[in-house]
Protein backbone atom coordinates (compact mmCIF):
# COMPACT_ATOMS: atom_id res chain seq x y z
CA UNK A 1 0.00 0.00 0.00
CA UNK A 2 0.99 3.38 -0.64
CA UNK A 3 2.27 5.61 2.02
CA UNK A 4 0.57 8.62 2.25
CA UNK A 5 2.45 10.61 4.59
CA UNK A 6 5.73 12.06 3.16
CA UNK A 7 8.77 12.95 5.15
CA UNK A 8 9.83 15.86 2.96
CA UNK A 9 8.26 18.01 0.14
CA UNK A 10 9.51 19.74 -2.65
CA UNK A 11 8.24 22.48 -4.77
CA UNK A 12 9.64 23.32 -7.76
CA UNK A 13 10.77 19.99 -9.69
CA UNK A 14 13.37 21.25 -12.41
CA UNK A 15 16.51 19.60 -12.89
CA UNK A 16 18.24 21.09 -9.29
CA UNK A 17 14.37 20.23 -7.14
CA UNK A 18 13.81 16.84 -8.79
CA UNK A 19 17.86 15.69 -8.54
CA UNK A 20 17.61 17.40 -4.87
CA UNK A 21 14.25 14.79 -3.66
CA UNK A 22 15.69 11.72 -5.33
CA UNK A 23 19.21 12.34 -3.05
CA UNK A 24 16.95 12.47 -0.41
CA UNK A 25 14.77 9.60 -1.33
CA UNK A 26 18.30 7.28 -1.97
CA UNK A 27 18.93 8.02 1.73
CA UNK A 28 15.34 6.28 3.21
CA UNK A 29 13.01 9.09 3.49
CA UNK A 30 9.65 9.22 1.73
CA UNK A 31 9.59 12.22 -0.51
CA UNK A 32 6.96 14.24 -2.29
CA UNK A 33 7.53 16.64 -5.38
CA UNK A 34 4.94 19.40 -6.82
CA UNK A 35 4.68 21.31 -9.86
CA UNK A 36 2.24 22.35 -11.83
CA UNK A 37 4.06 21.32 -15.23
CA UNK A 38 2.49 17.19 -15.10
CA UNK A 39 5.98 16.32 -17.48
CA UNK A 40 7.93 17.34 -14.30
CA UNK A 41 5.95 15.25 -11.78
CA UNK A 42 6.16 12.12 -14.11
CA UNK A 43 9.82 12.36 -14.95
CA UNK A 44 10.40 12.80 -11.32
CA UNK A 45 8.31 9.38 -10.27
CA UNK A 46 9.85 8.04 -13.52
CA UNK A 47 13.37 8.15 -11.66
CA UNK A 48 12.15 7.54 -8.35
CA UNK A 49 10.75 3.98 -9.47
CA UNK A 50 11.27 1.90 -6.43
CA UNK A 51 11.41 4.46 -3.64
CA UNK A 52 8.74 6.15 -1.71
CA UNK A 53 8.33 9.48 -4.48
CA UNK A 54 5.15 10.74 -5.13
CA UNK A 55 4.85 14.00 -7.34
CA UNK A 56 1.81 15.76 -7.65
CA UNK A 57 0.28 19.02 -9.91
CA UNK A 58 -2.23 20.32 -7.32
CA UNK A 59 -0.89 22.60 -4.36
CA UNK A 60 -3.62 20.70 -1.98
CA UNK A 61 -2.71 17.00 -2.96
CA UNK A 62 0.85 17.58 -2.11
CA UNK A 63 0.16 19.64 1.41
CA UNK A 64 -2.43 16.80 2.05
CA UNK A 65 -0.04 13.88 1.98
CA UNK A 66 2.96 15.97 3.81
CA UNK A 67 3.57 14.78 7.56
CA UNK A 68 3.15 17.55 10.36
CA UNK A 69 5.24 19.49 10.67
CA UNK A 70 5.56 19.87 7.13
CA UNK A 71 8.76 20.34 5.66
CA UNK A 72 8.72 22.09 2.46
CA UNK A 73 11.70 23.54 0.57
CA UNK A 74 11.63 25.70 -2.38
CA UNK A 75 13.55 25.47 -5.65
CA UNK A 76 12.21 28.67 -7.70
CA UNK A 77 14.00 31.57 -9.07
CA UNK A 78 15.05 33.85 -6.70
CA UNK A 79 12.92 37.24 -6.32
CA UNK A 80 9.48 37.45 -6.85
CA UNK A 81 8.67 33.92 -7.09
CA UNK A 82 9.70 32.81 -4.01
CA UNK A 83 7.07 35.29 -2.42
CA UNK A 84 4.67 34.28 -4.58
CA UNK A 85 5.08 30.59 -3.28
CA UNK A 86 5.72 31.68 0.26
CA UNK A 87 1.48 33.61 -0.39
CA UNK A 88 0.41 30.48 -1.66
CA UNK A 89 1.63 28.51 1.09
CA UNK A 90 0.42 30.60 4.17
CA UNK A 91 -3.24 29.69 4.14
CA UNK A 92 -2.60 26.12 4.62
CA UNK A 93 0.14 26.31 7.07
CA UNK A 94 0.31 25.52 10.37
CA UNK A 95 2.23 26.96 13.62
CA UNK A 96 5.42 25.22 13.41
CA UNK A 97 5.76 24.18 9.89
CA UNK A 98 8.78 24.85 8.00
CA UNK A 99 9.65 26.39 4.56
CA UNK A 100 13.11 26.09 3.42
CA UNK A 101 14.54 29.01 0.06
CA UNK A 102 17.20 26.74 -1.51
CA UNK A 103 17.73 29.03 -4.12
CA UNK A 104 20.33 32.08 -4.39
CA UNK A 105 18.28 34.57 -2.98
CA UNK A 106 19.42 38.09 -1.67
CA UNK A 107 19.93 37.93 2.52
CA UNK A 108 17.97 41.17 2.97
CA UNK A 109 14.83 39.10 1.16
CA UNK A 110 15.40 36.31 3.54
CA UNK A 111 15.49 38.77 6.29
CA UNK A 112 12.17 39.68 5.57
CA UNK A 113 10.84 36.71 4.86
CA UNK A 114 11.87 35.13 7.93
CA UNK A 115 10.53 38.25 9.92
CA UNK A 116 6.79 37.76 8.74
CA UNK A 117 6.85 34.13 8.50
CA UNK A 118 8.11 33.73 12.19
CA UNK A 119 5.17 36.18 13.48
CA UNK A 120 2.77 33.52 12.13
CA UNK A 121 4.94 30.81 13.80
CA UNK A 122 5.62 29.40 10.47
CA UNK A 123 9.68 28.19 10.58
CA UNK A 124 12.07 29.58 7.70
CA UNK A 125 15.31 28.93 6.58
CA UNK A 126 17.30 30.25 4.31
CA UNK A 127 19.22 27.34 2.81
CA UNK A 128 22.43 27.67 0.12
CA UNK A 129 23.22 25.05 -2.22
CA UNK A 130 25.97 24.42 -4.16
CA UNK A 131 27.13 21.72 -6.30
CA UNK A 132 25.44 22.30 -9.60
CA UNK A 133 23.08 19.33 -11.17
CA UNK A 134 24.99 16.75 -10.22
CA UNK A 135 25.96 17.82 -6.86
CA UNK A 136 22.12 17.85 -6.01
CA UNK A 137 21.78 15.06 -6.98
CA UNK A 138 24.87 13.26 -5.09
CA UNK A 139 25.56 15.28 -2.59
CA UNK A 140 25.54 19.25 -2.25
CA UNK A 141 27.55 21.45 -0.02
CA UNK A 142 24.05 23.41 2.37
CA UNK A 143 24.29 26.56 3.74
CA UNK A 144 21.22 26.62 6.15
CA UNK A 145 20.75 29.80 8.29
CA UNK A 146 17.63 30.64 10.43
CA UNK A 147 16.07 29.47 13.30
CA UNK A 148 18.09 26.91 15.31
CA UNK A 149 15.38 24.67 16.49
CA UNK A 150 14.07 24.74 12.75
CA UNK A 151 17.32 23.50 11.36
CA UNK A 152 17.19 20.84 13.68
CA UNK A 153 13.73 19.85 12.71
CA UNK A 154 15.10 18.82 9.18
CA UNK A 155 18.65 18.07 10.44
CA UNK A 156 18.57 14.44 9.80
CA UNK A 157 17.27 14.98 6.59
CA UNK A 158 20.05 17.46 5.26
CA UNK A 159 22.83 15.58 6.52
CA UNK A 160 22.06 12.36 5.18
CA UNK A 161 21.41 14.09 1.57
CA UNK A 162 25.02 16.45 2.12
CA UNK A 163 28.44 16.06 0.44
CA UNK A 164 30.28 13.76 2.62
CA UNK A 165 34.15 14.30 3.56
CA UNK A 166 35.94 11.76 5.76
CA UNK A 167 32.53 10.99 6.79
CA UNK A 168 31.25 14.13 7.72
CA UNK A 169 28.38 15.85 6.20
CA UNK A 170 28.59 18.80 4.31
CA UNK A 171 26.46 20.74 6.30
CA UNK A 172 25.67 22.03 9.44
CA UNK A 173 23.83 24.84 11.25
CA UNK A 174 25.49 28.32 9.83
CA UNK A 175 23.81 31.14 12.07
CA UNK A 176 20.38 33.14 12.90
CA UNK A 177 18.84 35.38 10.51
CA UNK A 178 20.23 35.17 6.68
CA UNK A 179 23.16 33.52 7.63
CA UNK A 180 22.78 30.72 5.24
CA UNK A 181 22.34 32.73 2.36
CA UNK A 182 24.70 35.32 3.49
CA UNK A 183 27.41 32.80 3.07
CA UNK A 184 26.02 31.20 -0.42
CA UNK A 185 26.51 34.90 -1.35
CA UNK A 186 30.48 34.95 -0.69
CA UNK A 187 30.62 31.88 -1.96
CA UNK A 188 29.74 32.64 -4.81
CA UNK A 189 31.57 36.16 -4.76
CA UNK A 190 35.02 33.65 -4.53
CA UNK A 191 33.76 31.73 -7.23
CA UNK A 192 33.48 34.53 -9.21
CA UNK A 193 37.36 35.54 -8.18
CA UNK A 194 38.51 32.13 -8.64
CA UNK A 195 36.93 31.87 -12.26
CA UNK A 196 38.44 34.92 -13.11
CA UNK A 197 41.67 33.84 -12.06
CA UNK A 198 41.94 30.60 -14.30
CA UNK A 199 40.56 32.44 -16.82
CA UNK A 200 43.58 35.01 -17.00
CA UNK A 201 45.66 32.16 -16.75
CA UNK A 202 44.35 30.32 -19.78
CA UNK A 203 44.78 33.62 -21.13
CA UNK A 204 48.12 33.95 -20.54
CA UNK A 205 48.75 30.82 -22.23
CA UNK A 206 47.11 31.37 -25.00
CA UNK A 207 47.75 34.94 -26.04
CA UNK A 208 51.19 35.08 -24.07
CA UNK A 209 53.29 31.59 -24.22
CA UNK A 210 50.71 30.90 -27.31
CA UNK A 211 50.28 27.45 -26.21
CA UNK A 212 48.25 25.58 -27.78
CA UNK A 213 45.06 23.86 -26.27
CA UNK A 214 46.56 20.76 -25.27
CA UNK A 215 49.26 21.99 -23.69
CA UNK A 216 47.01 24.46 -21.76
CA UNK A 217 44.67 20.96 -20.63
CA UNK A 218 47.64 19.14 -19.32
CA UNK A 219 49.05 22.11 -17.71
CA UNK A 220 45.77 22.50 -15.91
CA UNK A 221 45.50 18.82 -15.46
CA UNK A 222 48.71 18.71 -13.94
CA UNK A 223 48.36 21.46 -11.66
CA UNK A 224 44.84 19.87 -10.22
CA UNK A 225 47.27 17.22 -9.15
CA UNK A 226 49.06 19.67 -6.52
CA UNK A 227 48.39 22.08 -4.17
CA UNK A 228 45.74 23.74 -6.72
CA UNK A 229 43.77 20.46 -6.80
CA UNK A 230 39.83 21.92 -7.09
CA UNK A 231 36.41 21.01 -8.89
CA UNK A 232 37.31 24.23 -10.85
CA UNK A 233 40.54 23.58 -11.70
CA UNK A 234 38.98 19.66 -12.72
CA UNK A 235 36.73 21.24 -14.97
CA UNK A 236 38.65 23.52 -16.14
CA UNK A 237 41.23 20.60 -18.06
CA UNK A 238 37.72 18.75 -19.15
CA UNK A 239 36.95 21.51 -20.57
CA UNK A 240 40.25 22.02 -22.70
CA UNK A 241 39.36 17.88 -24.19
CA UNK A 242 36.09 18.84 -25.63
CA UNK A 243 36.20 18.96 -29.30
CA UNK A 244 33.65 20.96 -31.15
CA UNK A 245 30.69 18.30 -32.50
CA UNK A 246 28.75 20.99 -34.37
CA UNK A 247 30.87 23.64 -35.62
CA UNK A 248 33.57 20.51 -37.65
CA UNK A 249 37.36 21.01 -36.19
CA UNK A 250 38.88 21.95 -33.50
CA UNK A 251 37.85 22.71 -29.63
CA UNK A 252 34.93 23.92 -28.33
CA UNK A 253 36.10 25.98 -26.06
CA UNK A 254 37.66 28.50 -29.22
CA UNK A 255 33.84 28.55 -30.56
CA UNK A 256 32.26 30.38 -27.59
CA UNK A 257 31.61 33.76 -27.19
CA UNK A 258 33.44 35.59 -24.90
CA UNK A 259 31.22 37.32 -23.16
CA UNK A 260 30.28 35.86 -19.69
CA UNK A 261 26.38 36.20 -17.83
CA UNK A 262 26.46 36.65 -14.44
CA UNK A 263 22.79 36.24 -11.88
CA UNK A 264 23.87 39.06 -9.54
CA UNK A 265 25.29 37.02 -6.34
CA UNK A 266 28.48 38.40 -7.28
CA UNK A 267 27.26 42.30 -7.33
CA UNK A 268 25.74 41.69 -4.45
CA UNK A 269 29.04 40.31 -2.70
CA UNK A 270 30.40 43.75 -3.85
CA UNK A 271 27.41 45.37 -2.68
CA UNK A 272 27.38 44.12 0.70
CA UNK A 273 31.39 44.32 1.42
CA UNK A 274 30.92 48.25 0.33
CA UNK A 275 28.04 48.77 2.55
CA UNK A 276 30.70 47.21 5.31
CA UNK A 277 33.66 48.69 4.44
CA UNK A 278 35.49 45.80 3.89
CA UNK A 279 37.87 45.30 0.54
CA UNK A 280 37.70 42.78 -1.21
CA UNK A 281 39.17 44.06 -4.75
CA UNK A 282 39.83 40.70 -6.69
CA UNK A 283 35.82 39.42 -6.14
CA UNK A 284 35.06 43.35 -7.57
CA UNK A 285 37.49 43.11 -10.23
CA UNK A 286 35.87 39.47 -11.47
CA UNK A 287 32.79 41.15 -11.46
CA UNK A 288 33.69 43.92 -13.46
CA UNK A 289 35.23 41.97 -15.97
CA UNK A 290 31.88 40.24 -16.75
CA UNK A 291 30.90 43.68 -17.22
CA UNK A 292 33.72 44.64 -19.46
CA UNK A 293 33.39 40.50 -21.43
CA UNK A 294 29.65 42.08 -22.37
CA UNK A 295 30.96 44.90 -24.70
CA UNK A 296 32.13 42.56 -27.08
CA UNK A 297 30.87 44.74 -29.91
CA UNK A 298 33.23 47.92 -28.22
CA UNK A 299 35.76 45.52 -27.37
CA UNK A 300 35.57 44.52 -31.36
CA UNK A 301 35.98 48.46 -32.42
CA UNK A 302 38.62 49.31 -29.76
CA UNK A 303 40.90 46.34 -30.91
CA UNK A 304 41.30 48.53 -34.25
CA UNK A 305 40.85 51.99 -32.96
CA UNK A 306 43.46 51.01 -29.65
CA UNK A 307 45.77 48.50 -31.01
CA UNK A 308 47.81 46.32 -29.05
CA UNK A 309 51.55 47.31 -29.80
CA UNK A 310 53.02 45.58 -26.60
CA UNK A 311 56.15 43.11 -26.94
CA UNK A 312 54.97 39.75 -28.43
CA UNK A 313 57.98 36.73 -26.10
CA UNK A 314 55.23 33.72 -26.52
CA UNK A 315 58.08 31.20 -27.29
CA UNK A 316 60.68 33.24 -23.97
CA UNK A 317 57.78 33.05 -21.70
CA UNK A 318 56.93 29.48 -21.87
CA UNK A 319 59.48 28.91 -19.20
CA UNK A 320 57.44 30.59 -16.97
CA UNK A 321 54.24 27.89 -17.07
CA UNK A 322 55.42 25.26 -14.26
CA UNK A 323 56.24 27.30 -11.70
CA UNK A 324 55.59 31.17 -11.70
CA UNK A 325 51.89 31.25 -13.55
CA UNK A 326 51.19 27.93 -10.85
CA UNK A 327 52.63 29.43 -8.01
CA UNK A 328 50.91 33.27 -8.96
CA UNK A 329 47.33 31.69 -9.63
CA UNK A 330 48.11 30.05 -5.89
CA UNK A 331 48.75 33.41 -4.30
CA UNK A 332 45.86 34.83 -5.86
CA UNK A 333 43.46 31.85 -4.90
CA UNK A 334 44.65 32.04 -1.31
CA UNK A 335 44.01 36.10 -1.39
CA UNK A 336 40.80 35.49 -2.92
CA UNK A 337 39.59 33.16 0.00
CA UNK A 338 41.04 35.87 2.56
CA UNK A 339 38.77 38.59 0.92
CA UNK A 340 35.31 36.48 1.02
CA UNK A 341 36.56 35.03 4.70
CA UNK A 342 36.81 38.74 5.70
CA UNK A 343 33.83 39.72 5.04
CA UNK A 344 32.06 36.63 6.20
CA UNK A 345 33.68 37.59 9.28
CA UNK A 346 32.30 41.38 9.39
CA UNK A 347 29.13 40.85 8.22
CA UNK A 348 29.02 37.95 10.92
CA UNK A 349 29.59 41.15 13.47
CA UNK A 350 27.74 43.29 11.93
CA UNK A 351 24.15 41.19 11.48
CA UNK A 352 24.99 38.92 14.78
CA UNK A 353 25.08 35.76 12.92
CA UNK A 354 27.54 33.45 14.84
CA UNK A 355 29.48 32.15 11.97
CA UNK A 356 31.92 29.89 12.70
CA UNK A 357 34.74 30.61 10.02
CA UNK A 358 35.96 26.91 10.73
CA UNK A 359 32.31 25.35 9.60
CA UNK A 360 31.93 27.25 6.76
CA UNK A 361 35.49 26.07 5.62
CA UNK A 362 34.81 22.10 6.54
CA UNK A 363 31.44 21.94 4.66
CA UNK A 364 32.90 23.80 1.48
CA UNK A 365 35.38 20.77 1.30
CA UNK A 366 33.08 18.95 -0.49
CA UNK A 367 29.91 18.92 -2.79
CA UNK A 368 29.94 22.78 -3.63
CA UNK A 369 31.62 24.39 -6.68
CA UNK A 370 34.53 25.95 -4.22
CA UNK A 371 35.77 22.87 -2.93
CA UNK A 372 39.70 22.39 -3.06
CA UNK A 373 42.20 21.20 -1.34
CA UNK A 374 43.77 24.72 0.19
CA UNK A 375 39.86 25.06 2.46
CA UNK A 376 41.53 21.99 4.75
CA UNK A 377 44.59 24.39 5.31
CA UNK A 378 41.61 27.35 5.99
CA UNK A 379 39.41 25.10 8.42
CA UNK A 380 42.70 24.21 10.16
CA UNK A 381 43.69 28.63 10.39
CA UNK A 382 40.26 28.93 11.77
CA UNK A 383 40.11 26.11 14.31
CA UNK A 384 43.60 26.92 15.69
CA UNK A 385 42.77 30.85 15.85
CA UNK A 386 38.88 31.45 15.51
CA UNK A 387 38.99 35.53 15.45
CA UNK A 388 41.95 35.72 12.79
CA UNK A 389 41.50 38.89 11.24
CA UNK A 390 42.42 38.25 8.44
CA UNK A 391 43.52 34.46 6.34
CA UNK A 392 46.91 35.87 5.58
CA UNK A 393 47.97 36.07 8.99
CA UNK A 394 47.60 32.50 9.29
CA UNK A 395 51.80 31.15 10.30
CA UNK A 396 51.39 28.40 7.32
CA UNK A 397 49.73 30.38 4.58
CA UNK A 398 51.60 33.80 5.41
CA UNK A 399 55.08 31.74 4.66
CA UNK A 400 53.54 30.32 1.09
CA UNK A 401 52.24 33.73 0.21
CA UNK A 402 55.55 34.89 0.96
CA UNK A 403 57.29 32.32 -1.39
CA UNK A 404 54.67 33.15 -4.06
CA UNK A 405 54.58 36.87 -3.99
CA UNK A 406 57.68 37.43 -6.29
CA UNK A 407 56.61 34.95 -8.89
CA UNK A 408 52.75 36.58 -9.02
CA UNK A 409 55.22 40.17 -9.53
CA UNK A 410 57.35 38.31 -12.56
CA UNK A 411 54.18 37.06 -14.02
CA UNK A 412 52.20 40.73 -13.86
CA UNK A 413 54.94 41.83 -15.60
CA UNK A 414 54.82 39.65 -18.53
CA UNK A 415 50.95 40.41 -18.45
CA UNK A 416 51.86 44.04 -19.21
CA UNK A 417 54.87 43.11 -21.52
CA UNK A 418 52.07 41.19 -23.48
CA UNK A 419 49.22 43.68 -23.46
CA UNK A 420 47.18 40.83 -21.80
CA UNK A 421 45.03 42.05 -18.51
CA UNK A 422 44.99 40.35 -15.72
CA UNK A 423 43.12 42.66 -13.10
CA UNK A 424 42.46 40.00 -11.20
CA UNK A 425 45.82 38.99 -10.06
CA UNK A 426 46.80 42.11 -10.26
CA UNK A 427 44.31 43.13 -7.81
CA UNK A 428 45.14 40.16 -5.48
CA UNK A 429 49.26 41.42 -5.37
CA UNK A 430 47.98 45.20 -4.34
CA UNK A 431 45.82 43.42 -1.80
CA UNK A 432 48.77 41.71 -0.16
CA UNK A 433 51.26 44.82 -0.78
CA UNK A 434 48.67 47.34 1.13
CA UNK A 435 47.70 45.18 3.90
CA UNK A 436 51.28 44.46 4.80
CA UNK A 437 52.15 48.02 4.63
CA UNK A 438 52.64 49.61 7.84
CA UNK A 439 51.73 53.19 6.20
CA UNK A 440 49.83 53.98 3.13
CA UNK A 441 49.45 57.28 1.68
CA UNK A 442 46.04 57.78 3.08
CA UNK A 443 47.75 60.62 4.82
CA UNK A 444 47.31 63.00 1.99
CA UNK A 445 43.70 61.92 0.90
CA UNK A 446 42.83 63.61 4.42
CA UNK A 447 44.51 66.63 3.80
CA UNK A 448 42.70 66.71 0.66
CA UNK A 449 39.58 66.02 2.16
CA UNK A 450 40.15 68.54 5.14
CA UNK A 451 41.23 71.32 2.19
CA UNK A 452 38.13 70.94 0.01
CA UNK A 453 35.80 70.21 2.08
CA UNK A 454 37.18 71.15 5.49
CA UNK A 455 36.71 66.95 6.54
CA UNK A 456 39.04 66.98 9.62
CA UNK A 457 41.88 65.23 10.21
CA UNK A 458 43.76 63.06 12.78
CA UNK A 459 47.80 63.50 13.66
CA UNK A 460 50.07 60.81 14.77
CA UNK A 461 51.90 62.76 17.02
CA UNK A 462 48.85 63.78 19.16
CA UNK A 463 45.25 63.14 20.00
CA UNK A 464 42.44 64.85 19.15
CA UNK A 465 40.74 65.90 15.64
CA UNK A 466 42.25 68.76 13.62
CA UNK A 467 41.09 71.25 10.59
CA UNK A 468 43.53 73.57 9.08
CA UNK A 469 42.92 76.25 6.77
CA UNK A 470 45.23 75.33 3.94
CA UNK A 471 45.37 78.21 2.13
CA UNK A 472 45.71 80.71 4.92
Amino acid sequence: MEKTQYDFGMIGLGVMGRNFLLNIADHGFSVAGYDTNPDKTSALEKEGEERSVKGFTTLDDFLAHLSSPKKIMMLVPAGGPVDAVIEELLPHLNAGDLIMDGGNSHFVDTDRRMKRLTEKNIHFLGIGVSGGEKGARFGPSLMPGGNKEAYEIVRPILEAAAAKVQDEPCVTYLGTGSAGHYVKMVHNGIEYGIMQLIAEAYDLMKRGMQLDNQEIQRAFQAWNEGELQSFLMEITAEIFKQPDREGGEGFLVDKILDSAKQKGTGKWTSQSAMDLGVPIPTIDVAVSMRFISALKQQRKEAARVLENSQVDNGEEDKQFLEGELRNALHFAIIITYAQGMALLQEASKEFNYGIDLAEVAKIWRGGCIIRARLLEDIMVAYKHQPKLPNLMMDDHLAKVLLQQHLDAVEIGKMSLQQGVPIAGLTSAIHYFDAYRSERLPSNLTQAQRDFFGAHTYERIDKEGVFHTEWNA
